[in-house]
């Protein structure tokens, strides 16, 4: 998973779950400055047999930018974290 010019690794940061039975999936730039929020329905995860994975690309354009430094730096921590103990396509 080699960075192209118009995409981007971005690292599993955050998995939380809400009232909604939503699996939220947060991922970020090893740097914690940019991430990716993905919300998937549980069931439909389970039904297609989804797996989440250490590390995705992503297109730069569907980037958000994390503004809060206190988050940016516990993102980078954790994406940190997530590269050196983890492949890319490692399910977590």
């Amino acid at each position: 998973m080699a960075d192209t010019d118009d995409s981007v690794q971005l690292w599993l940061v955050e998995r939380s779950y809400d009232d909604r039975d939503l699996i939220v999936l947060i991922y970020a730039t090893t740097d914690g400055e940019y991430e990716l929020r993905k919300e998937l329905a549980a069931a439909v995860m389970h039904q297609r047999r989804m797996v989440t994975t250490a590390a995705i690309q992503a297109p730069k354009e569907n980037l958000e930018p994390v503004t809060d430094e206190a988050l940016r730096e516990r993102y980078a921590a954790e994406a940190n974290k997530m590269a050196e103990s983890h492949a890319p396509d490692d399910e977590v």
